[in-house]
């Protein structure tokens, strides 16, 4: 099989290069496999490490949940990296591996799966075309995070987007479209895919029907549409609404929170990095602090070194691993988050309250009762940030949260200088890796 998926890749890789529809009618080599049938259409996606790994890791250096000591700062070698890491505005990506590259990588194996089905009208393909949908739109959504400027509606017709690549040809041009177009584009393909989706799949590699609606959820919320956040977080909660109770789990294991656990939707896990890793990675200590001791995830996410320094244990990867996974438990705290904003505080501590009870040792988790919309706004957020520690959503709310007025500033110290991220900043729409630009020819985000 894996022999067989390399082939696959191989040949999609050449029909990509020559742009040409008929290239993969001809058969040369009798030991080459075509992917012309649904079985090996299938094995395109299901190889993760074409689509569901490698995701990005330049919100995360770049998010204030992390944080180095000089001493770690002076031993990296990735130069960029360290660029990233002090909001640098230009040369922030390694010209060789980058996320723009790992995104449209990604996206280009979505391309060549929809391209195949059509192309060889490959028949009993819905499952198969909701799967390379939906994964399409996740990661356009996540590269939009990077590399565009957050979702503002009365700018987003004229903020730079990203360029939108439908087809596995590499002979069209790139040109960046709006944000609005971006936003656009991942809707219809998420839209598309919920209704061709069953609503359970063999895999977590697989994204299902409620995978989608999670993710429409996610789209929206970043939006600030929280009528269609709640519409689709609500109904993916109806099909699937399942939390593990964290009572279950053995802090004392080093990895408590196992691999493809209940509440994974789709199984996906950002790219190593040295920065990120679990030895040299700091947590800011008021934030491991604002853990109550009863909170189990203070233990089960968290250990202290020798100096007392706080580090990430992992989270839902069952190993070290960055987990960016679609889970239950992002949908439980963005639907909470849409119910506040539409002025509905009691549904939204209901659900607070009811993933918090799972995350409490057992008999002592007291529901928290607030008063009114705006403190209930502040404690999602602060639980939101606990909850989705390292899973590559920070930079994403802190950009729409800026936008919404939360005015946070953005503070790093290396070697005695002061690094600053004011709110709003366009270096939060990171550089372009200047290889992209100067090859295509498109903008470059503004400085």
């Amino acid at each position: 099989m894996k022999n067989k998926v390399l082939s696959l890749l191989l040949l999609s890789a050449l029909n990509i290069i020559t742009g040409c529809s008929d290239f993969l009618d001809e058969k040369s080599d009798t030991m080459l496999s075509t992917p012309e049938t649904l079985e090996d259409n299938q094995a395109l996606l299901d190889r993760t490490y074409n689509v569901t790994a490698n995701n990005s890791i330049s919100g995360e250096i770049s998010s204030d949940d992390i944080y180095i000591l000089d001493s770690d700062y002076n031993t990296l070698s990735n130069e960029f990296e360290k660029r990233l890491y002090t909001w640098q505005p230009d040369h922030v990506s390694n010209n060789d591996e980058n996320d723009w590259g790992s995104c449209y990588r990604r996206i280009n194996v979505c391309n060549t799966v929809l391209f195949n089905i059509d192309h060889y009208k490959i028949a009993g393909a819905e499952n198969l075309k909701g799967q390379a949908l939906a994964l399409r739109a996740a990661i356009y959504l996540e590269a939009a995070q990077i590399y565009s400027p957050v979702y503002n509606k009365g700018t987003a017709s004229s903020d730079l987007g990203l360029p939108l690549r439908l087809s596995p040809d590499m002979n069209i041009a790139s040109v960046r479209t709006s944000v609005e177009n971006t936003y656009k584009q991942i809707l219809k393909d998420l839209h598309e895919a919920v209704d061709l989706l069953p609503e359970k799949q063999v895999s977590v590699i697989r994204p299902s029907k409620v995978t989608a609606l999670g993710y429409l959820s996610r789209v929206y919320l970043y939006m600030g549409d929280y009528g269609n956040s709640l519409k689709y977080g609500a109904k993916a909660l109806e099909y699937n609404g399942t939390l593990m109770d964290f009572n279950t789990l053995n802090p004392l294991d080093s990895y408590p929170v196992k691999s493809m656990n209940p509440e994974v939707l789709l199984h996906t896990y950002m790219v190593y990095s040295p920065l990120l890793s679990s030895s040299i990675a700091k947590i800011p200590k008021e934030l491991y602090d604002s853990y109550s001791s009863n909170d189990l995830r203070k233990s089960i996410y968290f250990r202290m070194n020798t100096n007392q320094d706080v580090l990430f244990k992992g989270n839902y990867g069952g190993n070290s691993s960055r987990m960016t996974c679609m889970a239950i438990d992002e949908i439980y705290l963005g639907t909470a988050e849409s119910y506040a904003r539409l002025g509905d505080v009691d549904n939204a501590m209901k659900l607070l309250n009811g993933l918090l009870i799972k995350r409490w040792k057992t008999e002592t988790f007291v529901p928290f009762v607030v008063n009114g919309k705006d403190e209930a706004l502040t404690l999602i957020a602060k639980e939101r940030r606990k909850e989705l520690l390292f899973r590559g959503l920070r930079w994403a709310d802190l950009k729409r949260y800026n936008r919404d007025g939360a005015h946070i500033t953005l503070t790093r110290t290396v070697a005695n200088k002061v690094y600053t991220l004011p709110p709003n900043d366009p270096r939060y729409a990171i550089a372009i890796p200047e290889d992209i630009i100067k090859m295509t020819g498109i903008p470059q985000n503004p400085r």
